[in-house]
């Protein structure tokens, strides 16, 4: 076996090799989002609930879109008035698009594809075919709380 054979099997066995450390060591990242939003203050008495933001910005268009709360996406309707504040992940189930609110019909409506879904995010017109993920949301002092159902 020629010098510059030895040294290629060799270079291959270390990369092969490593290629589990490697892996594992990127796996490991995915556990670092949840420790940091445990950690996350909320107003409210119970663990469970998560500040999305302000009755004030609920108000000024009866909606409120948080893309990067602590409990990922959400989409609140109503306003700090209302009984009943309907919360919602706004990702379309069918591609992922952000949906929107349509208050003339009481219904999330996708602008990609036209999907339609009721107001506790079941399919209401396909393509999606899963609901969209509902909170259970509030407004606790200032704030507007949701926690998932």
């Amino acid at each position: 076996m020629k010098r510059r054979d030895f040294i290629n099997w060799v270079g291959l066995g270390w990369i092969a090799s490593s290629l589990p450390v490697a892996i594992a060591a990127c796996s490991s990242q995915t556990s670092t989002p949840t420790s940091s939003a445990t950690t996350t203050p909320t107003s409210s008495t119970s663990g469970n609930w998560q500040t999305v933001g302000t009755s004030a910005e609920l108000d000024k268009t009866g909606q409120l879109l948080n893309k990067n709360s602590p409990v990922g996406p959400v989409l609140v309707v109503g306003t700090s008035k209302t009984a009943n504040l309907i919360a919602v992940n706004p990702t379309c189930t069918h591609k992922g698009c952000t949906v929107g609110w349509e208050p003339s019909t009481k219904t999330f409506l996708c602008p990609c594809h036209e999907s339609e879904f009721e107001a506790d995010g079941k399919v209401q017109k396909g393509p999606a075919s899963k609901p969209l993920t509902t909170y259970t949301a509030k407004i606790e002092g200032n704030s507007v709380v949701v926690k998932q159902t």
